[in-house]
């Protein structure tokens, strides 16, 4: 005869032994199994995550620097069948303070070796890579063991000798120096900047007064042959007037000196008969169709 054992989710259940003095192992998770009585074994290791806080005090870093670092892991036993067999083989039958023992020990010594790697300033400027570095190199080793690296980061770092303290001054003056520097480069940038948009403003203002200059001056050179020309036929036309005035006069003073000769002659005539040039007498009657009448 024997029992029906069931187990949860967060645990795994392995059952050894059987008739016929069998070593087949059978693994449950979140299940049931059938146990024989006297001659089958049960034992249970747990699936729950595990966390650890590996701490390496003192170590040297590549440059000799002796600094202190604290991590946080979150591991846990794998529950693929041939992994799950590996955690058993190593850790059944020990208590959960005994397994993270042996996973604590195991991730302080390759926290260990990568330290005496790096630099103090690898090592505190780029933290997630220092962890990430870590979990790498200790990852197949604790998967030998069945176990599973779910997350490791680092929690703090310092040193006996204040060399962070120095080193985060040095960071906080090269931080000031290069930004009073950019200040000064902005400051510098923003006066030439400012000198260059007057050059442009006193430039741009330049050639519209002289548009300005020249438009006036097209202007002026325009109305002054406008009125040149205006004058000029102004001139032409006076000069006309006056020609033709000084003709109808020469005319009027021509008619004025035919009448006067014609007056004269005829006053003449009026007075004595007329003679010709051999000294006879003309006779009047012949001129009567051309005197005038009394």
């Amino acid at each position: 005869m024997g029992n029906c054992h069931t187990v949860g989710p967060n645990e795994a259940l392995v059952v050894s032994g059987g008739c016929c003095g069998s070593d087949e192992k059978t693994y449950v998770v979140g299940g049931w199994a059938w146990a024989w009585w006297l001659i089958s074994d049960i034992q249970r290791i747990t699936l729950e995550i595990m966390t650890l806080q590996p701490k390496c005090e003192d170590v040297e870093t590549a440059e000799g620097v002796a600094i202190t670092v604290t991590g946080v892991a979150q591991v846990k036993v794998m529950t693929e069948k041939e992994l799950l067999g590996y955690a058993c083989e190593q850790f059944l039958g020990k208590t959960v303070v005994e397994i993270k023992s042996v996973i604590l020990q195991t991730l302080e010594g390759h926290l260990r070796a990568i330290l005496g790697t790096l630099t103090v300033e690898q090592i505190y400027q780029d933290r997630d890579k220092f962890a990430t570095l870590v979990r790498e190199v200790a990852s197949p080793d604790v998967g030998r063991m069945g176990i599973e690296i779910l997350s490791f980061t680092i929690k703090d770092v310092y040193d006996k000798v204040e060399y962070l303290s120095s080193l985060g001054k040095t960071q906080t003056a090269a931080v000031q120096r290069d930004a009073d520097i950019g200040v000064a480069e902005a400051e510098r940038d923003a006066g030439i900047r400012e000198a260059e948009c007057k050059k442009e403003m006193m430039d741009t203002k330049f050639l519209a007064d002289t548009k300005m200059a020249d438009s006036k001056r097209e202007l002026e050179m325009q109305k002054a042959s406008f009125n040149q020309e205006v004058n000029t036929k102004k001139a032409e036309a006076q000069l006309a007037y006056e020609l033709q005035a000084a003709k109808e006069q020469q005319k009027i003073r021509m008619e004025e000196i035919e009448i006067e000769v014609v007056c004269l002659y005829c006053r003449r005539w009026s007075a004595k008969p007329p003679y010709d040039d051999s000294g006879h007498k003309i006779h009047t009657e012949s001129f009567n169709g051309y005197l005038p009448q009394a």
